[in-house]
Formats: C-alpha cells, sequence, structure tokens
C-alpha cells in the first residue's frame, strides 16, 4: 500500500467475525457509509430465486422502532440519502450524509439489518411492487436481452438466472423464509461494514461495535454450487419493439484471473467509448446503430464479455460481421502503442476521477475486501495496467476473442 494510502485506509476485524474498513478523507465535509452483506442472488436455491433482492427491499418496510417513513425521513430530513442494491454475489444498504452524521447513517442501517420486523401485510404489497419491477424490465429491450443473454451463458446454474427472480418464487415468498435467509445469510462473519470520508477509524469502529452489538450465533458456510461447463449458443426472441438488439458474447474472466488487466484494456480498445473501435466502425462509418459497447463483467470464479448493439433489422447482419471482425483484428494484430498508451490512460484517468466520489472509496474498500482479502491501491492498479504489453494482449487475445467461443443472443421486432 502506498504511504498516503496506508496512512488512511485501515480495517479491523471483531471478534464476532465483522469486518469493519475506513479510509479517512479530511478534506471533504462527507461520508457514505455502507453494510454489505456477502450474499447474493448466485447463493439462492431454485425456490428461493429473488430472494436476496425482495429482502433487500423488505429492510426498508420498518423496524421495531421505526416505521418505513422514519427510516428514509430520518436520513433525509438531514440532506442525507439512504438506498440498497442487490448483485449476484452480494447485498448493499448505504447511506450518504454530512460527517455529522456518523451516528444517524449508523443507527438507520443496522436498526434495519438487525432489527427489521417484516410485515406480512407489506410483504404481499411488496410482491406487486417487485412484479411491477420485473415488466419494467421485460419493457425495456436492452435489459431484456441482457437477461436473455445471461441466461445462455450461464446455462444450468444461477448466475443464469434473473436477480430478481421470477413471478412465481417471488410469490411464494413468506415471512418465515425472509426471517430464515437473515438468520442463515446475514451473520456477523459475512458483513462488512466500510466507510469512506470525514470520520476516523478508531471513531467509526467505537460506534459499529455500538450499533452491531456482538452475536456468537451458530454459522454454517454455504456450499457453492460449482460451475458448470460452457458451450456457445445462440438465441432469438422476438418483442414488440423498433429497433433489433444484439448480443455477442461469451463466458469472461474472474475477479483474480491473472489475464484480467489485459482484458480491461482490449476491452476499453473494443468498445470503451466514443473513441474505441466498434463505435467509430459501426456507428461513425457505417450509422448502423446509436448505442454501441463491449463489456465486462467478473465474479469470483467467471466472468462475463460481450458486444451489444442496438440497431435496424435490415443491418443486424452486417453489424454481426463488423463486430467479429474487430474481435479478429484483436487476434491477428498488435494494438499500436498509441492506442494501449491512450487505452491506459482512459482507465487510470476513469479510477482517479471516482475518487472524488466518498460512494466510489466506501465501494471500492468493501470490494477489495470481499474479493481480494485486503485493500488494492491505486498504485496497485496503475502498476498493473502500466505493465501490460501488446505482445500479451495478442497472446491472451489469440484464444479469448476466436469467433468459436461466442454465444449470440438477438431481440428481433415482431413481424
Amino acid at each position: 500500500m502506498s504511504s498516503s494510502e496506508s496512512k488512511n485506509v485501515q480495517k479491523t476485524t471483531l471478534p464476532g467475525g465483522m469486518r469493519v474498513i475506513t479510509e479517512t478523507i479530511d478534506a471533504v465535509r462527507s461520508l457514505t457509509v455502507g453494510v454489505w452483506v456477502k450474499t447474493g442472488s448466485r447463493d439462492e436455491t431454485d425456490d428461493q430465486a429473488g430472494i436476496t433482492h425482495f429482502l433487500e427491499h423488505m429492510l426498508f418496510k420498518g423496524t421495531q422502532t421505526r416505521s418505513a417513513y422514519d427510516l428514509v425521513q430520518t436520513m433525509e430530513s438531514v440532506g442525507g440519502y439512504l438506498n440498497a442494491f442487490t448483485s449476484n454475489e452480494y447485498t448493499c444498504y448505504y447511506c450518504r450524509c454530512l460527517d455529522s452524521e456518523l451516528d444517524r447513517a449508523l443507527d438507520i442501517l443496522s436498526d434495519m439489518v438487525l432489527n427489521s420486523t417484516l410485515p406480512e401485510k407489506e410483504i404481499e404489497k411488496e410482491k406487486k411492487v417487485v412484479i411491477e419491477e420485473m415488466k419494467m424490465y421485460r419493457d425495456s429491450p436492452d435489459d431484456y436481452v441482457f437477461e436473455q443473454f445471461n441466461g445462455l451463458v450461464f446455462e444450468g446454474h444461477p448466475l443464469g438466472r434473473p436477480i430478481i427472480g421470477f413471478e412465481k418464487t417471488v410469490n411464494a415468498f413468506t415471512q418465515q423464509n425472509l426471517f430464515d435467509y437473515i438468520q442463515q445469510r446475514y451473520h456477523p462473519s459475512n458483513l462488512i461494514v466500510a466507510v469512506a470520508g470525514n470520520a476516523s477509524h478508531d471513531n467509526v469502529l467505537e460506534k459499529v461495535q455500538r450499533f452491531f452489538p456482538e452475536r456468537n450465533a451458530d454459522f454454517t458456510p454455504l456450499d457453492e454450487v460449482p460451475l458448470n461447463g460452457y458451450t456457445k449458443k445462440r438465441k432469438e426472441v422476438t418483442k414488440p419493439i423498433e429497433q433489433t438488439h444484439l448480443i455477442v458474447g461469451r463466458r469472461g474472466l474472474s475477479t483474480n484471473h491473472p489475464d484480467r488487466y489485459k482484458l480491461f484494456i482490449a476491452n476499453t480498445v473494443l468498445g470503451g467509448g466514443m473513441s474505441s473501435r466498434l463505435h467509430q466502425n459501426i456507428r461513425e462509418q457505417y450509422g448502423y446503430c446509436y448505442s454501441v459497447q463491449s463489456f465486462n463483467q467478473s465474479y469470483k470464479d467467471t466472468g462475463m464479455f460481450g458486444v451489444y448493439v442496438g440497431t435496424d433489422k435490415e443491418y443486424v447482419n452486417h453489424v454481426q460481421e463488423l463486430v467479429y471482425k474487430e474481435l479478429d483484428t484483436l487476434i491477428k494484430e498488435n494494438i499500436s502503442e498509441k492506442e494501449l498508451a491512450e487505452a491506459k490512460a482512459q482507465l487510470k484517468g476513469k479510477l482517479l476521477l471516482a475518487q472524488e466520489s466518498m460512494s466510489n472509496r466506501m465501494t471500492r474498500l468493501a470490494k477489495s475486501e470481499l474479493y481480494y482479502d485486503r485493500y488494492i491501491t491505486l498504485d496497485e492498479l496503475v502498476h498493473e495496467i502500466d505493465s501490460v504489453t501488446s505482445d500479451e494482449i495478442r497472446t491472451f487475445g489469440s484464444e479469448f476473442f476466436k469467433e468459436e467461443h461466442y454465444t449470440e443472443t438477438v431481440l428481433i421486432p415482431e413481424s
């Protein structure tokens, strides 16, 4: 860790297993507090599909001493912000607020995580809300095609299910299901409290110990569902829409994969902005689309990589050819030194700009701990990015970017 970061980032593991990680930034008047739970949609059984996300909603519905309104109004009344999100591998509840409101933020978040009452009446109402959320995603063509693509790439594995679950599973959830889930997953050893902003580590630690009293409940780690084999597939679906939406992609690299920085840079060159090859070729040269991008998502043991394009059905075959042509170029030709330097500068610039946000800093703290059990410094990230060569990217890409590995999902307008 660099000297400046090592001084500002501190970690303590409490006796019950909860980890407290802070980054002290005394040049700001704000802070972001996050309570992270090491459980996500991939940890669910088939019958539980969507319960992690549903529980995230329900923790906003009131505690033993606060109503749903009280929870949000307590933060908003002092200019703060309370929210949460669920992913495949974790859940996060967080507050953004003034540095003077650390007690208030930890009080609210701990109350939600430890004392939610999960009223049956609210459960039935929230089922309707979540089902409307499902419909919203289905009505969004790009969301829908990504869901279909994800289901193909991880077919037969929990990662292939939508995080939000299905109408059938969500409608079947009971209050006891939710309490059991909390008991099984929201154990101190699965919790991380991350704080970034104008707060000292000792102060945060003292307050966390006050608001999260030690619990000694038994905890049995889950048996993870092993990854199944991957084979390329193709799927066409139709909806009453105007555009054709295409995704070409494959399983990607895990958060610890030794080639991940090579893929970061290749992804930036390929589709990482308006100056990228895909944007300049498919949109600027041919005018075939409004939106085109490549994406790269990493999980603890695998990942997902691909290219998304929204285009007219008349152009889709040509667009597909152009995508594969760009992937093939990464196999056959070295990235120029100029393009490589620009991609590295783009990645490093985004990392540094993200440091302006306490929310981004808090997220980096927690994700570093979740995936690496230590803080990954900016110096380390910059060194890893700078050390990648054009020859290394081509050697890596000679296998990774082969057309034979790529699954295709096409969402076509109904005739």
